[in-house]
């Protein structure tokens, strides 16, 4: 049975906050609010996560998984990225904004994309996942919660502990959160192809 957090939107407890870090570095799974929608979360090189994740939301292995980072000295650990591609993903973040690119050898073999060898990244606009990724000190291996066969991610944190109460840990709820996931830019290839249309405005990269 997952747990359920309430907390504060623009003031987060650190104690709750605290608490769920602890799960997450202890194995937990977790569906926590982002700045475009409600995300799927676990550590790095948690495999039973990443499983947990793939089954969720019946996933090949081409789906690319997304690192959340807190920032961009952390994502520059995990990615390649020269520098126009620095200039347009700076200008754009912290947002709603997923960003594919080329993964380091810091990322697990079976989180990359298995032919292009390219991750997703992203550094949110969101104080409860800031507040996350702060005490965590590492990026949150994230993907949407979007069930399968369903247009739209869950947006309600109880209906989110109802419906996935027996295949996540914990549930952290602050409340109302975004319809739509992030707008996923694919720069693995040098120029920016929009993959996915989303709550990120496209126009600077079109």
């Amino acid at each position: 049975m997952a747990r359920y957090f309430d907390v504060h939107p623009d003031n987060p407890q650190q104690r709750t906050i605290g608490t769920v870090v602890e799960d997450i570095r202890s194995g937990a799974l977790v569906a926590y609010p982002t700045d475009s929608c409600f995300a799927l979360g676990c550590r790095l090189g948690n495999r039973d996560g990443i499983a947990r994740i793939r089954s969720i939301r019946n996933l090949d292995d081409r789906h690319h998984f997304t690192l959340v980072c807190r920032d961009f000295a952390q994502m520059s650990q995990f990615v390649r990225i020269d520098n126009d591609v620095f200039r347009a993903v700076k200008a754009a973040t912290p947002g709603s904004y997923t960003f594919i690119l080329p993964a380091t050898k810091e990322v697990p073999r079976q989180l990359m994309h298995p032919k292009k060898k390219t991750v997703g990244v992203r550094i949110p606009d969101h104080v409860v996942t800031r507040a996350l990724l702060d005490e965590l000190g590492e990026p949150l291996l994230s993907s949407t919660l979007l069930l399968p066969g369903e247009e739209e991610p869950l947006t309600q944190g109880w209906e989110i502990k109802e419906r996935l109460d027996h295949v996540v840990d914990a549930v952290l709820d602050s409340g109302d959160c975004g319809t739509e996931p992030t707008t996923v830019i694919d720069f693995s290839g040098g120029e920016a192809e929009i993959v996915r249309r989303g709550a990120g405005d496209t126009s600077r990269f079109e």
